[in-house]
C-alpha cells in the first residue's frame, strides 16, 4: 500500500505492461515459435505496446492537467499578491510534488511575513530617527552660540547659522568636505583633530580662543566633545563656540569700577582725615586757620557726598529701580533756574555765562529734579574746563518739525581730542589733558547720559575740538 501511494496506479500499470512486453520479447528470441505460434507471439507484444502507448498518453494528459492546475494556482497567487496553497486531487500523480511545493510556499510565506514585520519595524525606527534628527537640527539651528559637528574623517556634517557667520562659510557648499577646506581658523581645526584623536576616557574639553571676526578680535569659550558609539569608537566631534567678549568686557569694567570708586573715595577721605588730625593736634593756631580747615573738610565732605550720590543714581538707573516722577516740565524754566544757581560760580572764575531762552515756553514729560541735575552737571562741567575770560552759552529751543525740545551747553574751553571723544560718557573716564585742570570723578557725564537716554528716551550728543571748546546737546520729545 505504501508503494501504491508513492508511485500511483498509473505508474504500476505502466510498469506491469513494460514487464510483460519484455517477457514476451525474451520468449520469442529464445524459443523461435512456429508460424501459427509466431503470429500469436507477435500479436500479443503489439497489443501490449499499443496499450502502453494509450496508457502513456492518458498519463501525459493527467500530468498536463495537474501542471495546469499548479500553474493556475501560481498565477492566482501572483495576481492577488497573496501566498496560498495549491489544491489537487488525492490520487493525482503530482500530489506528492504539490505537497512539497505547498510546504515550500508556506515556509516562504512565513519568511516573507517575518521580513514584512521586520521592514515595518525598520520603517518605524527610520521615521523616529528622522524625527529626532529634525528635532536635533532645529535645536542646533536655534542656538545663538556657534555649533559645528564633524565626523570621524574630520568632515563637516552640520553647522548652524551662528557658526556660518562667525567662520565665514556656507553649510550647503561645505557638507562632507574636510574642515581644512571649510574653516579658516587653523587653531580651531587643530583643536577638533586633537579632540578626535585623543584616547582614553577623555570625551570633553573647554578652551578659550580668540577669533578674528571681520577685523575685530572676539574671545570665545570653545567646548569640544567627542561623540563615542556604544562600541567606544569615536564617530565625530561636536564644537560649541560661546562668545564671551562682552562678558570679559563687563568683568573688566567691574574691576575698573571698583578700582576707580576706591580711588575716588580715598581722595576726599584722605583730605578729611588729614585736616581733622591737624585740628586735633592743634595746628590751627588762630580762628582764621581753623575756619579754613573746616571749609576744606566741608568741601571734601560735599565732594564725597556727590560722588556717592552719583554712583547710587547711576546704579539705580542701570538696575531699573530708580523712582521717576513724570510731570509736565518747562525746559527753559529749568535752564533759567540752573543759570541763576551757577552764575556766582562762573563769575568767581571770571567766565561769562549767557542764556539764550525762547520767549514761548513749552513742556516735556519728565522728572523735573533729574532734568535739573542733568543741566547742572553740563554747566558745572563747562565751568570746570573753561579758562578765565571764556564764555559759556546755554541755549534752549524747540524743533517744531520734529516735535523735539533741545538744550545746548557750549563753551570755549579746552575741548576734547577726537581719540578720546567716544569715551567721555564712560564711568570714571576723564580726559587725560584736563585732569590737572580741575578735580572730578568722571561720573557727571555718565549720569547725564543715563538721565536723558535711559530714563527719558531722549538723545545726548557732543561735538568738540581740542583747544576750541565743546558743545553738549540733549533732546526730549515735546509734550503734545
Amino acid at each position: 500500500m505504501t508503494l501504491i501511494r508513492r508511485v500511483g496506479l498509473t505508474g504500476i500499470a505502466i510498469t506491469a505492461l513494460g514487464a510483460c512486453a519484455a517477457y514476451y520479447a525474451i520468449l520469442l528470441i529464445t524459443h523461435r515459435p512456429t508460424m501459427p505460434d509466431a503470429k500469436l507471439g507477435y500479436t500479443i507484444p503489439g497489443l501490449l505496446a499499443g496499450l502502453t502507448v494509450v496508457v502513456l498518453l492518458a498519463f501525459q494528459r493527467k500530468i498536463h492537467r495537474s501542471a495546469n492546475t499548479i500553474a493556475a494556482g501560481l498565477q492566482k497567487m501572483t495576481a492577488s499578491e497573496e501566498i496560498g496553497q495549491i489544491t489537487v486531487g488525492k490520487g493525482d500523480e503530482l500530489a506528492t510534488m504539490v505537497a512539497s511545493l505547498n510546504e515550500y510556499v508556506a515556509a516562504t510565506h512565513d519568511r516573507a511575513e517575518a521580513l514584512r514585520s521586520q521592514n515595518r519595524e525598520l520603517q518605524i525606527q527610520s521615521r523616529i530617527a528622522s524625527a529626532e534628527k529634525h528635532n536635533t537640527e532645529a535645536i542646533i539651528f536655534s542656538i545663538s552660540d556657534g555649533v559645528i559637528v564633524t565626523n570621524r574623517f574630520d568632515e563637516l556634517l552640520l553647522a548652524n547659522q551662528a557658526a556660518e557667520r562667525l567662520l565665514d562659510f556656507e553649510l550647503a557648499n561645505s557638507v562632507r568636505k574636510n574642515i581644512d577646506r571649510t574653516l579658516s581658523d587653523g587653531t580651531l581645526v587643530r583643536l577638533i583633530r586633537e579632540t578626535r584623536e585623543q584616547g582614553g576616557s577623555f570625551t570633553r574639553k573647554v578652551v578659550e580662543h580668540s577669533i578674528d571676526h571681520k577685523g575685530s578680535p572676539r574671545t570665545f569659550t570653545i567646548t569640544l566633545t567627542r561623540v563615542v558609539t556604544p562600541g567606544e569608537e569615536v564617530s565625530g566631534v561636536v564644537v560649541v563656540l560661546h562668545d564671551v567678549t562682552r562678558e570679559k568686557e563687563i568683568s573688566r569694567l567691574k574691576t575698573d569700577f571698583v578700582s576707580n570708586v576706591s580711588h575716588e573715595l580715598k581722595t576726599p577721605l584722605a583730605s578729611i582725615k588729614a585736616y581733622v588730625e591737624m585740628l586735633i593736634d592743634g595746628e590751627a593756631q588762630d580762628e582764621e586757620t581753623e575756619k579754613e580747615f573746616y571749609q576744606i573738610i566741608s568741601a571734601e565732605t560735599d565732594r564725597l557726598h556727590r560722588l556717592i550720590e552719583n554712583i547710587l543714581n547711576i546704579s539705580r538707573i542701570e538696575s531699573g529701580v530708580v523712582k521717576v516722577v513724570r510731570e509736565p516740565v518747562n525746559v527753559p524754566g529749568v535752564v533759567k533756574q540752573v543759570l541763576d544757581v551757577a552764575s556766582p560760580q562762573a563769575k568767581l572764575k571770571g567766565i561769562q555765562l549767557e542764556g539764550r531762552l525762547p520767549p514761548v515756553y513749552y513742556q516735556v514729560e519728565a522728572d523735573r529734579d533729574m532734568i535739573y541735575q542733568a543741566i547742572m552737571n553740563l554747566i558745572s562741567n563747562a565751568i570746570k574746563y573753561t579758562p578765565k575770560g571764556g564764555t559759556i552759552t546755554v541755549s534752549a529751543g524747540m524743533d517744531e518739525r520734529r516735535g523735539m525740545s533741545f538744550c545746548e551747553v557750549s563753551d570755549t574751553g579746552t575741548g576734547i581730542s577726537p581719540e578720546e571723544l567716544p569715551y567721555i560718557f564712560d564711568k570714571f573716564y576723564r580726559v587725560r589733558a584736563n585732569k590737572k585742570m580741575a578735580k572730578g570723578t568722571g561720573l557727571g557725564l555718565c549720569l547725564v547720559k543715563h538721565i536723558i537716554e535711559t530714563v527719558h528716551n531722549g538723545t545726548l550728543s557732543v561735538t568738540s575740538e581740542a583747544g576750541k571748546g565743546s558743545s553738549f546737546t540733549f533732546e526730549l520729545p515735546v509734550l503734545k
